[in-house]
């Protein structure tokens, strides 16, 4: 896989003037480009035109190109064309958006999300019903109990039952196929936010008729190897049937008067505008690319990176390790883990690991607040204090963590890298004096960076 990457021996200026192979253990947050993936857009490059209303034929090859990216994600997830439709965007979080405008609720109506959710995942849906959250286990996890007592006190009001795939704090992988039996049940649908999922498990949409299938899921390309601005929203067919799309415009539409429309056949309806075409060329050949690696295999790897890596950090003093840290539980979670160092900053922690490591990690709160507050049980009153400190755009005191999230691509070696970077930075073994920013992060003193040099 290592050799299918680009950029995979790319070399960066460490703080003491040396040079390393970048080690990106930032995954979750964004991978990089397969290369096939890269050759693949390249490819399309010499051919590249208007889709659908060209009739040359490098518009009708591009039309081609373009519709075939559509089958491509059904096929990948398992979905029936005659039940689901795949609606091309540009992230997972575009796409929760979307299904937030078009599902249809009313006054009165509930959708349950849960406490570990993506902002993305909580912010679409805030306004447009009741949001109830599910609470988690003392361990961070889903509490599936909770859950149940939700979907029994608001049965017959619970229109959709939204749950990401898998946290991008913790890696827990929720029991997506549990839960939407359970919503089924209550006459709710289910949406997955598919971000940190999809790329790292096998998943299966599964025909209406089966009581655990999947109403709708939401992707990213560029969790998934291909960062070309390429996303989809796979969802039911029957509800994009109904209604007016919620961005409309070119491209949508059948017949326009000046007093009527007659909106195109699916999954035009839903696609106003000129498409990114490199974007879901990009995501087609990048799901191709990784049926042909396998999921199971992909899932064996990065369980043992995992497994690998909580074993090395368990034995650093100084680490706080978050969610599931039994080694034994790699092969039912995605390879990420999120950790403190007593005494130090998150935001120190990972720029020192770049700065002087060559070693890309996140660190923060994910996109995940409730969560991180949650999981470092952050009180009331300290949250209304970040609260006064963020409005005056001073981040300085945010809690967080640092988070390690693994690829396919990624090897023992480097997590055996980065172990022995954290060993001397908990020791306070680094070199640079580093002084915090507004923003919350931390930069070496007097050390500057001309990025026209290197792009």
């Amino acid at each position: 896989m290592r050799s299918q990457i680009v950029g995979i021996d790319q070399q960066v200026p460490l703080l003491d003037g040396r040079w390393c192979t970048y080690i990106n253990l930032d995954n979750a947050a964004s991978t990089p480009a397969l290369q096939p993936v890269a050759e693949r857009v390249n490819a399309l490059m010499p051919w590249y035109a208007s889709v659908h209303r060209g009739t040359g034929f490098k518009s009708q090859l591009t039309t081609w190109a373009y519709e075939q990216a559509h089958e491509a994600l059904l096929r990948f997830v398992g979905a029936d064309p005659s039940e689901h439709v795949a609606i091309l965007c540009r992230n997972s979080t575009e796409a929760i958006n979307r299904l937030a405008q078009r599902f249809p609720l009313s006054q009165g109506d509930v959708v349950i999300c849960s406490l570990m959710e993506h902002h993305s995942n909580d912010l679409p849906w805030r306004g447009r019903a009741q949001l109830c959250r599910v609470g988690l286990t003392a361990e961070g996890a889903l509490d599936e109990d909770h859950l149940e007592h939700l979907l029994r006190r608001y049965a017959g009001r619970v229109r959709l039952v939204a749950v990401s795939g898998a946290s991008n704090v913790t890696g827990y992988v929720n029991p997506i196929y549990r839960i939407a039996q359970r919503a089924h049940e209550v006459g709710a649908q289910v949406l997955v936010d598919g971000a940190q999922l999809v790329p790292h498990r096998r998943v299966e949409m599964g025909r209406l008729e089966d009581p655990a299938h999947i109403d709708y899921l939401a992707i990213s390309g560029h969790k998934m190897y291909a960062p070309y601005g390429g996303g989809a929203l796979i969802g039911r067919r029957d509800l994009f049937e109904q209604g007016q799309p919620d961005l409309v415009g070119g491209g949508a539409i059948a017949l326009v008067t000046t007093s009527d429309v007659v909106w195109a056949p699916l999954p035009d309806r839903e696609e106003a505008g000129s498409p990114n075409v490199p974007g879901a060329v990009a995501l087609a050949e990048a799901v191709r690319c990784l049926d042909e690696i396998g999921m199971d295999a992909v899932a064996e790897h990065e369980s043992a990176l995992t497994g690998h890596a909580l074993e090395r950090l368990r034995g650093i003093d100084g680490i706080v390790l978050y969610g599931d840290t039994n080694p034994g539980c790699c092969p039912i979670r995605v390879g990420v883990i999120s950790f403190t160092v007593r005494g130090m900053d998150h935001a120190l922690v990972a720029a020192i690991l770049g700065y002087e490591a060559g070693v890309g990690v996140r660190s923060g709160c994910f996109c995940a607040q409730p969560y991180i507050f949650a999981l470092l049980d952050v009180g009331t009153e300290e949250v209304a204090r970040l609260r006064d400190e963020a409005s005056r755009c001073d981040l300085r005191h945010m809690p967080g963590m640092v988070r390690l999230s693994f690829g396919c691509y990624n090897t023992l070696e480097e997590i055996d890298t980065v172990a022995d970077a954290l060993q001397r930075i908990v020791r306070g073994e680094y070199r640079g004096h580093y002084v915090q920013q507004p923003d919350g992060r931390y930069h070496p003193e007097g050390h500057q960076v001309d990025w026209s040099r290197y792009f």
